[in-house]
């Protein structure tokens, strides 16, 4: 799977000023949004160091493309679990890597956070694509449902697109300097790992009190 995702990125990379541009990021942000493993920091990124370097996109237009993939992917997984209802998702989602424990997990997440659950997942690891599975299911109210869902998208791809065009202008970066490469790998899975842990991994596990 590991070597499949890395070959979709350089494809997303040689593509993307040929043509792909605005349709391509929205599309794959979609899929990031629904069941399959496509990280967004891979995406929203690239392009807007691509934009701000000068290509054929606008910072704009990356973070609105990236903001509309992440609601189109999320609307799906919500009208597709509402549609199922909780005993089809947890007899059927296994085969499409939506386990039993992750749907569990996803319910003890929606239960303690509520509708802000919703713009808090958009900025979270693991939980992001998951967060409609318990909105979907309990039926929550969609309109509530796609503005949580913008407003968290809109903020975590703009974060996304600063760190982007910050990682472009480090000259020392570009240039292959292994230990800046090292830092900025370490300081992003520092963040990722500090979200996860301290807003998904204590809260996912149990029910909420």
């Amino acid at each position: 799977m590991t070597a499949e995702i890395a070959r979709l990125i350089d494809w997303y990379k040689a593509t993307l000023d040929s043509g792909g541009g605005y349709a391509l990021i929205a599309a794959l942000m979609a899929g990031e949004s629904t069941i399959l493993p496509i990280p967004s920091e891979a995406i929203i990124p690239f392009a807007a160091y691509r934009a701000h370097a000068g290509g054929n996109l606008s910072l704009t237009g990356v973070v609105v493309a990236g903001v509309i993939g992440s609601w189109v992917g999320a609307a799906v997984m919500y009208w597709a679990c509402r549609w199922a209802g909780r005993p089809l998702v947890l007899h059927y989602g296994r085969y499409v890597r939506i386990t039993e424990a992750k749907v569990h997990a996803a319910e003890h997440w929606a239960a303690r956070f509520g509708a802000f659950g919703v713009f808090v997942a958009r900025l979270l690891p693991v939980v992001r694509h998951l967060i409609g599975i318990p909105m979907g299911i309990v039926e929550m109210d969609f309109r509530l449902y796609s503005l949580f869902t913008l407003l968290g998208s809109a903020l975590w791809c703009s974060v996304l697109a600063w760190a982007g065009v910050a990682a472009g202008n480090d000259k020392q970066l570009v240039q292959g300097d292994v230990r800046h490469i090292l830092l900025w790998i370490l300081g992003l899975t520092a963040v990722l790992a500090s979200l996860y842990y301290f807003l998904v991994h204590r809260f996912m596990r149990k029910p909420p009190p």
